[in-house]
């Protein structure tokens, strides 16, 4: 039997590949050459200035293919001299591993990457693994896993299922998987009067109390009381400014935002034409102009309650003694892609210290989750 693949050392060689978003950092070349050597078919999938890379193990098109997607960019990581240990060294010390993307992701990357690895050479199933790996999970996520599902899409590859590897457990290993996830959208507002003198408020038309009425408007408004595998939705208001520093001055125009977290009781849609409503609402009662800009980061989508997420939840439990609870908290992934492609799911490691300074993970941590995706592997080909 070949010598197993250790995803620590690969998490230690893939930390130590500064990929910051969007820059590649020798991350996508290291993966390619370790899945290549394995007899995987691997595929650049660059597109603008994003790397990507495929990697395919056995028949093309074929019905039973089980699919890994994840991603190799990383965030800033802040001030370095902060850090205990240099946030690219991929120090392992007294059972910790240390670095920018210990968490997340790299070392579900290498979980995945090494289970795939040592399960096609040594027990060959009847089907195909794929491995999307992206450099755009980080950033915009214009050109990352969006990139590798349209070549997909044009080369008439197809996965039947797919596992996200984030990190989705709070405290202990095994305890939460993602079935779903929030749809996410962001609403800029400028509210356009007239500037005047703050002595003569009656020759000014002031944008402020228009901003206001309408963050609280909107603020206030309850959304739904959830549904049935989510939590309410939420609304926050993220800024109001005017640029004005002067107090005795009525300024112009006034810019406000809100972020929106919203499940499956709306859309983008639905939530945008509110939106406007509610500004239409406010610029007539204070005869103001008032704009608005939106951008929607993704809809929310729910994978139902049956084969694939019991697939999942019962190879954790077999590994670690816990069945994971099935959720759908937290902000977004590259699942909300995924999912107009094929039934998904996200399971990975304990998420404390993604995006932190000193971002660390146990060791042992990989090394559970690699045999987690092993079994998952062993069961959906058995």
């Amino acid at each position: 039997m070949t010598q197993p693949l250790d995803p620590v050392h690969l998490t230690q060689n893939l930390i130590r590949c500064n990929s910051v978003t969007p820059a590649e950092g020798g991350a996508l070349v290291l993966l390619d050459e370790v899945l290549t050597e394995a007899g995987f078919a691997c595929t650049r999938v660059d597109r603008g200035a994003v790397s990507n890379l495929f990697a395919r193990w056995g028949d093309k098109g074929h019905a039973k293919t089980f699919g890994f997607n994840g991603h190799t960019d990383v965030v800033p990581p802040g001030d370095t001299a902060a850090w205990t240990h240099a946030p690219f060294s991929g120090d392992l010390a007294d059972g910790i591993l240390w670095g920018r993307g210990a968490t997340d992701m790299k070392s579900g990357v290498a979980a995945f990457a090494a289970a795939a690895v040592d399960f096609v050479r040594n027990t060959p199933p009847d089907g195909a693994i794929i491995l999307t790996i992206t450099g755009d999970e980080e950033g915009d996520a214009t050109d990352g896993t969006t990139a590798l599902l349209d070549w997909m899409a044009d080369n008439g590859e197809q996965m039947s299922v797919c596992l996200v590897g984030e990190p989705t457990c709070p405290n202990e290993m095994g305890e939460m998987m993602k079935i779903g996830r929030r749809g996410s959208m962001t609403a800029w507002f400028r509210v356009t009067g007239v500037q005047g003198h703050s002595a003569y408020p009656h020759r000014a038309k002031n944008p402020l109390p228009a901003m206001a009425r309408l963050m609280d408007r909107l603020a206030s408004h309850e959304l739904d009381q959830g549904t049935g595998h989510f939590d309410p939705s939420t609304l926050a208001v993220v800024g109001i400014d005017t640029g004005n520093p002067a107090t005795n001055v009525i300024p112009a125009e006034c810019t406000g935002a809100v972020n929106i977290r919203f499940n499956d009781a709306h859309s983008g849609a639905t939530l945008t034409a509110w939106l406007e409503q509610e500004a239409d609402k406010v610029a007539a009662e204070f005869g103001v102009g008032i704009d608005m800009r939106v951008k929607i980061s993704g809809e929310s989508f729910l994978t139902p309650p049956g084969p694939l997420s019991d697939l999942i939840a019962n190879a954790v439990e077999a590994e670690t003694g816990r069945r994971p609870e099935l959720s759908t908290t937290g902000g977004t992934s590259d699942a909300r892609f995924v999912k107009d492609h094929c039934q998904v799911v996200e399971f990975g490691l304990v998420g404390h210290f993604m995006h932190q300074v000193d971002e660390r993970v146990p060791a042992t941590q990989i090394e559970e989750l690699k045999s987690i995706y092993t079994r998952i592997l062993h069961d959906y080909f058995a």
